[in-house]
């Protein structure tokens, strides 16, 4: 395949995914103008439509989809084996994508970051802070960070975290009006602080478990959220129960500022771990910083013990 051609390629590429003429442009640094041409060139060497283009849209037509499912792991190979090169440095380098949430961003990858950057400044690290149940495969992502029991089989997962616990809270101006509650059916009575999953779509139903009895309930109350930061104000503010990681509260209760309840009823589950392809071949750069998160701590891994069972769906 001649150099042009390969150029072809990445121009179609760009354009699949982006799904624009001007997104795809501006990212290859061309004009939309040579963009377009280039696109066409391709489809007329191959005496087919790619892509099926309006004013308003680009989407690839069934011989473009198809193109691109088979472009798409060929570039990520070339890119890993780029990456790969730079094992003949003196130093690793390359970008390594990520997909987690904010807490564990914040508590967990943060650090690894840190200490890794500072090391080796030819890395790039971009994280991508995310709620929902990502396909790392299918958005180009070079690994994801979930709990343990939410990591499918065919993936490989590196514990990178302590086992962590739930906590429901609400402030003093709250229960100066409200008894607390003293079992989790109680929480139909009280107004709840709800979380929406943007991976399903649905209202987050509150796990709890007490020697080895376990309950899910569904709360109500008058406001919902699809981030933690915008709870933690709410609940400080007394509108309600919440029902966040303990780490996130632990300073308010232990000032004062939130009451913590049904503590018994919140057990230990498996910590965040680094999911990623088991078929990877793991560039320099991404090696780094497995090794920087992989935890050294010890803790019990709940996930190995109820596999079945979805936890945790934020």
């Amino acid at each position: 395949m001649r150099g042009g051609q390969l150029g072809d390629l990445v121009a179609f590429l760009a354009v699949a995914e982006e799904l624009s003429f001007t997104r795809a442009a501006a990212k290859l640094g061309v004009s939309q103008s040579a963009l377009s041409y280039t696109v066409r060139r391709l489809e007329t060497r191959l005496g087919l439509r790619l892509l099926n283009r309006t004013t308003r849209s680009v989407a690839p037509t069934g011989a473009g989809e198809r193109l691109l499912r088979t472009l798409r792991p060929a570039f990520d190979q070339i890119d890993t084996e780029l990456d790969a090169v730079g094992e003949l440095r003196d130093k690793p380098a390359g970008t390594v994508r990520i997909t987690a949430n904010d807490h564990a961003a914040d508590t967990v990858l943060w650090p690894a970051v840190a200490r890794t950057l500072r090391s080796y400044p030819d890395v790039k690290i971009e994280v991508d802070v995310d709620y929902g149940l990502t396909d790392i495969v299918t958005d180009r992502y070079d690994a994801g960070v979930r709990f343990g029991d939410q990591v499918e089989k065919d993936m490989i997962a590196v514990r990178i975290g302590p086992d962590l616990r739930m906590a429901v809270v609400g402030a003093p101006s709250y229960f100066a009006t409200q008894p607390e509650p003293k079992a989790p059916q109680d929480l139909v009575n009280h107004r709840c602080i709800n979380f929406r999953q943007p991976s399903a779509g649905g209202l987050y139903a509150w796990e709890f478990e007490k020697r080895g009895r376990e309950l899910k309930v569904r709360v109500d109350g008058q406001l919902v959220f699809n981030r933690i930061p915008p709870m933690l104000t709410a609940v400080r503010a007394g509108f309600g129960l919440a029902y966040l990681m303990d780490d996130l509260v632990e300073g308010d209760v232990a000032e004062g500022r939130l009451t913590r309840v049904l503590a018994d009823w919140c057990a230990p589950f498996s910590g965040y771990h680094l999911y990623y392809p088991s078929r990877r071949q793991l560039s320099p750069a991404f090696a780094l910083l497995v090794n920087a998160l992989r935890f050294k701590g010890n803790s019990v891994n709940r996930a190995a013990r109820t596999p079945s069972r979805p936890r945790r769906g934020r």
